[in-house]
């Protein structure tokens, strides 16, 4: 069951649920598809679902993490192609690609739970942000990929809806 924004909830209980919803939507939209459906290139510059979750995976490490000086795994880099961590290459599982999904999550949660709103860290082009504006820029980000994510399944098998009770096929 997916949870709700808390109507009457603080700022940052509120701002982490609505960052969780999405989450949770980006993960359901893969349930059900086997690793080639997962793999597939939907779009000429060959998005897939799988894909997205790698990119996101590595964002919520970047924007949680790095800005806060927290530890990080390596985040797939590659001179030549500046869109990797969009790209899933043939040595990479769904497996390890999932799981990375989830490490970035637990580490991005602490990281919201160990900070306040306030709490200042500096971004990747060297800006000083507040854990508010990670939060507000990681349920954008996030959202955005879900949606696009909603129409890759679609595509795939005609699955439609952002949360399991709200699905169709």
């Amino acid at each position: 069951m997916m949870r709700n924004v808390p109507y009457t909830a603080d700022e940052k209980t509120s701002l982490h649920v609505s960052l969780d919803r999405h989450r949770d939507a980006v993960v359901w939209k893969l349930r059900g598809l086997d690793d080639e459906q997962l793999r597939r290139p939907m779009t000429p510059s060959g998005t897939t679902l799988l894909g997205l979750v790698k990119h996101l995976a590595a964002v919520e490490y970047g924007w949680f993490c790095e800005t806060f000086g927290r530890e990080t795994e390596p985040f797939p880099s590659d001179e030549d192609d500046p869109d990797v961590d969009m790209h899933v290459l043939p040595h990479e599982t769904t497996e390890q690609i999932l799981a990375f999904y989830e490490r970035a999550r637990a580490a991005a949660d602490k990281a919201i739970e160990e900070a306040d709103v306030e709490t200042a860290g500096t971004a990747w082009h060297g800006a000083t942000v507040t854990m508010r504006w990670v939060l507000i820029h990681m349920i954008e980000e996030t959202a955005r990929h879900a949606g696009h994510m909603d129409i890759l399944r679609e595509l795939i098998d005609g699955a439609t809806g952002d949360h399991p009770e709200a699905a169709t096929a």
